[in-house]
């Protein structure tokens, strides 16, 4: 524990000690009165200083989620914990504290510059998905293991780093190994490395590092692969064709399909069974094309309504600001009229002058939202009949598509029911050419069996294809659904209860500054 304990209270980041640092980092003057009377919205902070609070514990930044530069240095915090909310985070320092492992960063994966100096790391992990970090300060730790130091080989961006005050730093071959392993930097406890000691140290270790670059290499490559996988399995199941770019819906059929296993070992089968699966991944194939198209037309659709919103909300914003820059530009003048005037009846006159000027500019900025909010319906509906459209014409092909799959389905069911009704006669005739194993053969005790057989495994083949298509319907259908609805919410409710506050306060912040006025005047200021 730390000795401050013994003089000061701990503390933990709590609603009161945000809303108090918010407000004393937040606009003075008055914008500053504004937004205390109003109350600071803390998604809308980007930097939050929490520096000598005493504080113990990190908790409540879950509404912190602008956030992008934090300072918690200086406290007795002994665990990286409650930041997860804050993905936008660039810079945070939390130097002089009591951390004892590097911790709870996984979600912070825009961090540029981490400050951890002087706290009681003993070793350098659990940082792997920063990889956009270029300042690293790990100094005044107790870092041991010169080796450890490697893990920053992974940070191609990094350009400085501070280690300085650790153990390690007492051994002789400190500054030449860490130049030489962790090549991407250019400043090390805060000197430049010059090109001489970058190729001395080099040099040095120039044999393990040409090891390491190799099965770096390999990593990487290996890395690349599965990115690019995921970044592939992604677009298919955006287009909802997961799975059907090559065998899987077919071998699905065969994975419950205890029955059909033993089946394929009938003589004559397996020709069958080579002619229906190639026929069976082809349409397959034409689904998996077709819905990938059908994605890019759909992402494009979104793209051009975004277009089309965004227009309409430039357009509708550089009116408003027109008709703000007017009123300003007349408050301007009344109010340096109203300076000189000493007569009570002209001022009331000037006074409701200008409220006049408000309530027209209040009819002109709700015009403008009126406008605005009849232009979105009608693009939220165009977009909507063309979505509903497309998602009509897509559901239709694939079940089209997934119709001959169930024809080549009940094809199949004919031919194998076929081969297996001759198979059961020369099974009791005792003339089958072909040896057959123990469970194949348990079904040709009777005619009965071997149906019964041969049907359930159709049934369950059929029932896998109407899974696929009830899977697809369901996932394109609820797409459409909640992309509309989110539209209707963030375009017609959302934005227009946001916009109309933000025109009622500036109404209502215009009239209190002549009011204000006017009681500076009554004073004699």
């Amino acid at each position: 524990m730390s000795r401050l304990y013994d003089t000061v209270e701990p503390s933990v980041i709590d609603e009161d000690m945000l809303q108090k640092a918010v407000e004393e980092q937040g606009p003075k003057d008055e914008a500053g009165k504004i937004a205390k009377s109003e109350g600071i919205d803390f998604a809308d902070v980007t930097s939050l200083r929490l520096e000598f609070k005493n504080i113990l514990e990190i908790d409540n930044m879950w509404s912190f989620e602008n956030l992008t530069k934090l300072q918690l240095d200086n406290n007795i915090i002994e665990k990286i914990k409650g930041l997860d909310e804050l993905v936008n985070l660039v810079w945070l320092d939390l130097s002089f504290n009591n951390i004892e492992m590097i911790e709870g960063l996984d979600k912070l994966t825009k961090l540029q510059d981490l400050t951890l100096y002087n706290n009681r790391i003993s070793r350098i992990e659990n940082m792997d998905k920063l990889t956009d970090l270029h300042v690293l300060s790990l100094g005044n730790n107790n870092l041991t293991d010169l080796e450890n130091v490697i893990h920053l080989r992974r940070f191609r961006k990094l350009r400085t780093l501070n280690l300085a005050g650790n153990p390690f730093c007492e051994q002789a071959e400190y500054k030449q190994y860490v130049t030489a392993y962790v090549s991407s930097i250019d400043f090390l406890d805060y000197r430049l490395i010059d090109e001489q000691s970058r190729a001395a140290a080099t040099e040095r270790y120039h044999l393990s590092i040409e090891e390491m670059l190799h099965n770096e290499r390999v990593a990487d490559q290996k890395y690349e692969e599965e990115k690019k996988r995921e970044v592939e399995e992604a677009l298919y199941r955006e287009g909802y064709v997961d799975g059907l770019d090559g065998p899987e819906l077919f071998e699905g059929m065969y994975a419950d399909d205890n029955e059909g296993k033993k089946m394929k070992e009938m003589p004559g089968v397996d020709d069958l069974m080579v002619t229906f699966r190639e026929k069976f991944v082809g349409i397959c194939k034409q689904i998996f094309d077709y819905g990938l198209q059908e994605n890019s037309k759909r992402q494009e659709e979104v793209s051009q309504f975004w277009e089309c919103v965004m227009e309409a909300k430039t357009e509708n914003k550089d009116a408003g600001i027109g008709h703000i820059n007017n009123f300003m530009n007349m408050k301007k003048r009344v109010f340096a009229e109203m300076n000189h005037i000493t007569d009570s009846a002209l001022l009331d006159q000037k006074v409701k002058e200008y409220n006049k000027e408000v309530t027209e500019l209040w009819d002109k900025l709700m015009a403008l939202e009126l406008q605005l909010v009849d232009q979105f319906e009608e693009i939220i509906k165009e977009f909507e009949r063309n979505l509903q459209d497309m998602g009509s014409t897509f559901i239709e092909n694939v079940q089209g598509y997934l119709s001959q799959c169930r024809d080549l389905e009940n094809n199949h069911h004919e031919r194998m029911l076929e081969i297996a009704i001759v198979t059961l006669e020369k099974v009791v005739k005792n003339e089958l050419d072909d040896e057959i194993n123990d469970d194949l053969r348990n079904l040709f005790v009777d005619k009965d069996t071997i149906i019964n057989a041969v049907t359930s495994s159709h049934d369950v083949h059929l029932l896998k294809i109407d899974n696929k298509e009830d899977d697809m319907v369901t996932r394109i259908n609820g797409w459409m659904k909640n992309t509309i609805e989110k539209i209707h919410y963030e375009q017609e409710v959302k934005r227009n209860r946001e916009r109309v506050a933000e025109i009622n306060n500036l109404i209502d912040h215009l009239r209190e500054e002549i009011e204000n006025l006017e009681v500076l005047q009554g004073t004699g200021y």
